[in-house]
């Protein structure tokens, strides 16, 4: 897979579908790397007419890993002190920026995931002229009174990291039975395959705590969110117990003109039962981006 050398960082990429079609970035969310948006899921938006980008974020997969200094302080970033967090997501928006200018996009669709729709959304506040659609999903605006995970879901947030393929792997099962869709139980075999695949290309649990005090560490956008004009939809698991759905909620009423799409039975993945519902969704908001035949006209 190619690498693009962003903001001083590199980070790994991937495209799928024709050049010639509007480009689709996905940004994936913490600790996940790109091929948690799976194959299939890229090839479908590929389908619909759109060239997909995925990429690892910072500290994660194959991209840079900015170690070498002192560990964030999370407790203290939990109780309001960001001072030990070596980035922001704002930094990590302007990585998103950076890569499409990079491979030559002037303008996206942009799709984001958990910490991935805070990124989408940082990016749509700063970048307004790279955005053409925002969708922003199981995310949250970054304010403290909304979004907040239940007691057993931050108790899989904050577990001690695995130190070996075993740990990973049951690790990996245990957090999709708390954190996962109730009405669509996941596959383990597909779990697993997912958690080899990504074991195998880099886990960096180092990098995971650093992105999670980035999220920790960046301010509310409610009020920032509120000049996004971009046609902006978000879709929320009712059962999402890692951001619940007042995350969401919250989200769609930051956004002038934004649709909120709540999925029962959806908790804080993406199903592959209900792929066709979502990226159904997905292209739309995109296509509402698209001039009329009267606008083209003049």
């Amino acid at each position: 897979m190619p690498r693009a050398l962003v903001n001083g960082i590199e980070l790994e990429y991937e495209l799928t579908g024709r050049p010639t079609d509007p480009a689709m970035l996905l940004i994936m969310g913490l600790s996940a790397q790109m091929v948690w948006w799976e194959d299939s899921w890229c090839q479908a938006l590929a389908s619909r007419g759109f060239q997909v980008v995925r990429f690892d974020n910072r500290d994660v997969g194959l991209s840079t890993k900015l170690d070498g200094g002192p560990a964030p302080d999370i407790a203290a970033l939990m109780s309001g002190d960001p001072s030990s967090a070596p980035y922001r997501l704002e930094d990590m928006a302007e990585d998103a920026a950076g890569l499409l200018d990079a491979i030559g996009v002037e303008r996206a669709h942009v799709v984001g995931a958990s910490m991935g729709g805070m990124i989408a959304q940082a990016l749509a506040v700063a970048h307004p002229e790279k955005v053409a659609s925002l969708c922003s999903v199981m995310s949250t605006t970054g304010a403290r009174g909304v979004g907040q995970p239940s007691p057993e879901a931050m108790a899989v947030l904050l577990r001690p990291p695995a130190t070996d393929w075993e740990s990973y792997l049951a690790g990996s099962l245990a957090s999709a039975a708390v954190i996962g869709s109730p009405a669509y139980p996941p596959d383990p075999e597909r779990l697993r395959a997912r958690a080899q695949r990504c074991w195998q290309r880099g886990y960096h649990p180092q990098g995971v705590v650093r992105q999670l005090a980035a999220i920790l560490a960046s301010p509310d956008r409610t009020e920032a969110l509120a000049r996004v004009r971009v046609p902006t939809l978000v879709i929320h698991g009712e059962a999402d117990p890692l951001v619940t759905p007042s995350g969401g909620e919250a989200t769609a009423r930051a956004v002038p003109g934004a649709r909120l799409m709540l999925v029962p039975g959806m908790g804080h993945d993406l199903p592959p039962e209900l792929w066709d519902r979502i990226i159904d969704a997905i292209v739309d908001n995109a296509r509402r981006a698209e001039p009329t035949q009267a606008e083209r006209a003049g």
